[in-house]
């Protein structure tokens, strides 16, 4: 049993993207699995027997009006987000939401209400900026070392239309719409960098159409979609998103660029994470392994996980994820990818729908903050 000051979780979506969740849950020393819900009954028979949680629902509403956690981790499809999250957040649960927070502007504005009149936590789980390289570059950035930042690029490659039948709502919600459908992995990782500073505007472009699906409609995304993000402070952010064309597997890149120091990600083939700072090479421009600098830039609990830590997928990030979100709740304070910050990284997403249907005009991005 857990103790008085563990929080108990309930994850819907259990079977799916949640079960990620689970394991991490099971392994964390501060949560307490509790509940599990998930539409596919059968399977979360078995996946609850297994990890020995004795509370099962099929119906959400349920296990959020059951009174028996803490708080919901909504690892459901991305148009699920937004209603289950708000239904957590009205019985002032804790809420995890994964990524996109929300579908529409519309929904989105909804959810920053939500959050605002809940005294449960809202966090979105955007585990990419948890990743080990991100988490080097952001504390070297923190420390001032490259200098004043202003150009950054995040791109999310990843070939899926095979995935696009077995979870069929992306075939809606992903590349059944144009513009970034799925921006945060992308975007959320170079706002950290650019600490402080939101899109304010962006324009957004794609290179036309190439694949149909096994039906033979055509993707509505576009193959590959640019959006290029006007910052707050001045800087700028170029966003690539491609999940149709024929290529192999590449996820994610990022660079950075600063007055004093440059970052560049692996692109594959033996390559790795690479760094020039003036910092530590005053006298010539030369790259460095970027992990060459973890010791002395990472956080003290990066160097030392504990063994769940290295369990958790991302290389960790999942699990200090969830770590910074239950402290949050148990400190009573903001968690680092709050509501607004959630918003700063899924608005933009949104309003490159807008821009890509307008021929690439630039358009203005809600502030979440003045709703």
């Amino acid at each position: 049993m857990a103790g008085d000051d563990m929080i108990r979780f309930g994850v819907i979506g259990a079977v799916g993207r949640g079960s990620s969740f689970v394991r991490t849950l099971r392994a964390h020393p501060d949560a307490d699995l509790v509940a599990m819900c998930d539409i596919q009954e059968d399977v979360l028979a078995e996946r609850a027997a297994e990890v020995e949680v004795e509370l099962t629902f099929t119906d959400a509403e349920a296990m959020v009006d059951s009174g028996e956690i803490d708080a919901v981790i909504v690892g459901t499809p991305m148009p699920l987000h937004v209603p289950q999250s708000i239904m957590a957040l009205e019985r002032d649960l804790h809420v995890l939401s994964e990524v996109p927070a929300a579908v529409s502007i519309e929904e989105a504005r909804d959810l920053v209400l939500a959050a605002k009149a809940s005294s449960g936590s809202y966090m979105m789980a955007e585990n990419y900026c948890y990743m080990r390289p991100n988490v080097i570059v952001r504390e070297i950035v923190r420390a001032g070392l490259f200098g004043d930042v202003y150009f950054g690029e995040g791109e999310y490659v990843h070939e899926l239309k095979a995935l696009n039948e077995t979870t069929t709502w992306r075939r809606k919600w992903q590349t059944g719409i144009n513009g970034n459908t799925y921006p945060t992995h992308s975007l959320g990782p170079c706002l950290q960098w650019f600490e402080g500073q939101r899109v304010t505007s962006l324009m957004c472009s794609g290179s036309g159409h190439h694949y149909r699906d096994p039906r033979g409609d055509e993707y509505q995304l576009e193959d590959s979609v640019l959006v290029l993000c006007r910052l707050s402070g001045g800087g700028l952010i170029k966003l690539r998103l491609d999940m149709i064309s024929d290529r192999p597997h590449n996820m994610t890149y990022y660079s950075l660029q600063g007055t004093d120091g440059c970052y560049e990600a692996a692109r594959g083939l033996g390559d790795e994470p690479k760094i020039w700072l003036r910092d530590t090479n005053p006298d010539e421009m030369v790259w460095q392994p970027l992990e060459e600098l973890a010791e002395r830039f990472l956080p003290a609990h990066w160097l030392n996980p504990p063994e769940e830590a290295l369990q958790a997928g991302h290389g960790g990030g999942d699990y200090w994820e969830l770590q910074d979100f239950i402290n949050a709740i148990s400190n009573g304070s903001e968690p680092p990818i709050g509501i607004h910050h959630a918003m700063d990284m899924s608005l933009p997403g949104l309003a490159s729908q807008k821009s890509i249907a307008e021929g690439g005009t630039w358009v203005a991005v809600p502030d979440s903050r003045l709703w």
